[in-house]
C-alpha cells in the first residue's frame, strides 16, 4: 500500500473508537454490578451477553486473520454465551479484559510494518486484512450504540449522564 502511515493511524482511531460514538471504556463504565445479568425490556439478552457478543466476534475476526488453521465458528452459538448463563461480576471483568487484551493484539497488527493491509487472508475467500480491521470497528460500533442504548433504556446509566 505505499507509505500507509495515515491509513493505519485512522484503522487505529476506528478500533479505539470515540470518533462518531462513545469508547468501550465509557460504555462500560460505571456499570451496576446488580444488572449484568437483567434482560432488556422485550429483550432475550443481558449487557453482559452483549459484551460478551462483542468480544467474541472480534476474538473470532482475529482468529481468522492470524490462524493458518481458523475453523469457521457455527452461528450464533459460538458468537453469545449459552441461554441462561449468569455471569457473576468476575465474569463481567474478565469480559472487559479479554476485549481489550484482542484490541491490543490487533492494534499491534495495525501498527506493525510488515502488516500489509491489503494482503488478502490465505485461508479466507477475498477478505483483505484492512477489511477485517473494519469490519471489527463496524461490528464493536454498531454493539456499542446498542450497549449505550439499552443502559438507557434499563437506567443504569450514572446520576447526571448525558
Amino acid at each position: 500500500m505505499g507509505d500507509d502511515k495515515e491509513t493505519r493511524q485512522q484503522v487505529l482511531d476506528l478500533l479505539h473508537g470515540g470518533n462518531a460514538h462513545m469508547t468501550f471504556a465509557e460504555a462500560v463504565a460505571d456499570f451496576p454490578m446488580d444488572a449484568i445479568n437483567t434482560h432488556f425490556p422485550n429483550g432475550s439478552y443481558s449487557c453482559w451477553d452483549l459484551l460478551e457478543h462483542i468480544r467474541l466476534a472480534q476474538l473470532d475476526i482475529l482468529e481468522f486473520m492470524t490462524d493458518p488453521h481458523y475453523q469457521e465458528r457455527r452461528w450464533p452459538q459460538d458468537y453469545w454465551p449459552a441461554p441462561g448463563t449468569t455471569a457473576t461480576p468476575a465474569h463481567w471483568q474478565q469480559t472487559i479484559a479479554e476485549f481489550h487484551a484482542d484490541l491490543a493484539r490487533l492494534e499491534q497488527l495495525v501498527q506493525d510494518p510488515a502488516t500489509d493491509l491489503a494482503q488478502r487472508v490465505p485461508w479466507g475467500d477475498g477478505q483483505t486484512l484492512l477489511r477485517e480491521f473494519l469490519l471489527i470497528a463496524d461490528h464493536n460500533a454498531y454493539h456499542l450504540g446498542e450497549f449505550g442504548l439499552l443502559r438507557q433504556i434499563m437506567g443504569t446509566w450514572p446520576a447526571g449522564h448525558v
